[in-house]
């Protein structure tokens, strides 16, 4: 689990090598880093969906149909309905989510007043188009597909591949695929039942490739 609030040194250290590698497709670890420590003092739409990628690995297509049910409460903490188990989310970052769905754009009209949707769009009863919250990530230095790539590879440095895929919708199969490309080392471990998620807490999941 990322610490956000004890990342901001990372930031600071980071700004010249995030600066030089912008206009680069690759997101490193570093920039991973300070991009996740800036969106996670800011609520707005794009910073709260670009948390969402960079820490959980989500493509924009899956991001923009979460809603606000897929966020759990389990006493103090909270977690994020992605897979099974349910992924836990920092508190820094549950703060910000908290804060953002009281203050969700896009809420004024008739009709989207009682939007479930994590990010409604300005279409009434849909949500924002994954195209429309690509441009905005872009705009706050945040390339969707790019982030998303690091974060996976990240997670799989960390963990098994199966838990990965398991907790974050993925298929065993990409997982395994990506392992492969990073030169991981946990090809051994069997795919099965690795968790269980807060009890009473987890519904339907639908696998991301």
């Amino acid at each position: 689990m990322i610490n956000c609030s004890s990342l901001t040194a990372l930031d600071t250290a980071s700004s010249t090598t995030s600066s030089r590698s912008s206009g680069s497709t690759a997101v490193s670890v570093i920039r991973r880093i300070s991009l996740i420590v800036r969106s996670a003092v800011d609520w707005t739409l794009p910073r709260v969906a670009g948390i969402i990628v960079l820490l959980h690995a989500q493509p924009l297509t899956r991001v923009v149909r979460l809603t606000i049910d897929d966020l759990l409460r389990d006493g103090e903490a909270m977690f994020l309905r992605l897979g099974e188990p349910p992924s836990p989310v920092p508190a820094p970052v549950a703060s910000l989510l908290l804060d953002y769905i009281a203050a969700r754009d896009n809420m004024n009209t008739a009709t989207n007043r009682a939007s479930q949707w994590l990010f409604p769009g300005r279409r009434a009863r849909q949500p924002c188009r994954p195209d429309h919250l690509s441009e905005l990530l872009n705009e706050i230095g945040i390339p969707a597909a790019a982030a998303r790539g690091a974060a996976i590879r990240q997670q799989l440095l960390e963990m098994p591949a199966p838990i990965v895929a398991d907790a974050l919708g993925y298929h065993d199969k990409t997982t395994a695929r990506l392992l492969r490309e990073g030169g991981g080392v946990w090809n051994r471990y069997a795919a099965g039942e690795h968790g269980t998620s807060p009890s009473g807490l987890m519904g339907t999941t639908t696998r991301d490739s």
